[in-house]
């Protein structure tokens, strides 16, 4: 009798490697095993190097030393500021105002923050800071005109066209040839002054200033006691129109000492004391002739 031979072996996987190898194929699962599990045990070993706190102290000093070699080479320091569109007087300022101890790092500065420190001066309009090669802190400034004088209780500022301060000044003489206006509010309606003056350029070297009354018009001060006073509105074109009169029949070169233009529909004039004398002494002999 012969054995019986056995039956071949299937092929086929079974039911359940069959589905592990179905498993495995999704890609989920692959880019876990790919990268998953490298992570895993990176962030295992980390751990457990950095469980002791003498390993984390010797790791963040190694980086310390390793940022400050990056940080300190010469190609990354800066060594002096240059300061260009300022006076004297305002570059020391604005040294003061960033105090920096060189040679410095330019990782260490805070180029933004040192733009806004010098913006923040009084006599600066605008600013900018860059690095330039060598080591220069670079500074250009815009810095503000001075367009008038604003005469105060407290003093004597410079303001620009746009009433902004600059700076204090401690005599007029300093700066002749700057118009003066005074007055409390004066400062904030600068533009309307420079207008004023601009028209009183006829009166030449008669305009003494402009006064603030009431913060809301302006009396035109002028050699010899006289005053303009003019209306509220339109106080440009009230004075053009005294000029004109007055290089017309010579009104301001009489013994006038208030053009008073604050009603418009009734102007006055206002004459001097001694003018009034005069006139009364006139009139007092008229009527004894009499």
């Amino acid at each position: 009798m012969q054995p019986v031979a056995p039956a071949p072996r299937d092929p086929a996987p079974s039911r359940l490697r069959y589905r592990m190898q179905r498993w495995m194929l999704t890609p989920g699962i692959r880019t876990a095993l790919r990268i998953g599990i490298p992570l895993m045990i990176v962030v295992g070993a980390t751990g457990g190097l950095l469980s002791d706190q003498g390993r984390r102290d010797a790791m963040m000093l190694k980086i310390s030393e390793l940022r400050a070699s990056i940080e300190e080479r010469p190609e990354f320091m800066v060594g002096l500021m240059a300061i260009d569109g300022a006076s004297p007087g305002l570059s020391d300022d604005i040294r003061e105002a960033v105090p920096l101890d060189f040679p410095v790092s330019s990782f260490d500065l805070k180029l933004e923050q040192i733009r806004m420190d010098i913006a923040e001066l009084d006599p600066v309009k605008s600013a900018s800071v860059r690095i330039r090669p060598g080591g220069v802190l670079q500074v250009d400034v815009i810095a503000r005109k001075p367009a008038i004088i604003w005469r105060t209780r407290d003093g004597i500022e410079l303001l620009d066209r746009t009433g902004a301060h600059i700076d204090v000044i401690a005599s007029r003489l300093e700066r002749p040839e700057l118009a003066v206006i005074a007055g409390d509010g004066a400062d904030a309606v600068v533009p309307e002054a420079l207008a004023l003056i601009q028209a009183a350029a006829p009166l030449g070297d008669r305009l003494r200033g402009l006064v603030r009354v009431g913060e809301r018009r302006w009396d035109v001060v002028l050699d010899r006691n006289q005053r303009i006073l003019l209306p509220p509105d339109r106080p440009v074109r009230a004075l053009e129109r005294v000029i004109a009169l007055s290089e017309a029949q010579d009104m301001l070169e009489r013994d006038v000492a208030v053009v008073d233009l604050r009603l418009a529909a009734r102007p006055t004039l206002r004459m001097t004391s001694d003018a009034v004398e005069n006139w009364w002494r006139i009139r007092e002999i008229n009527g004894s002739g009499q």
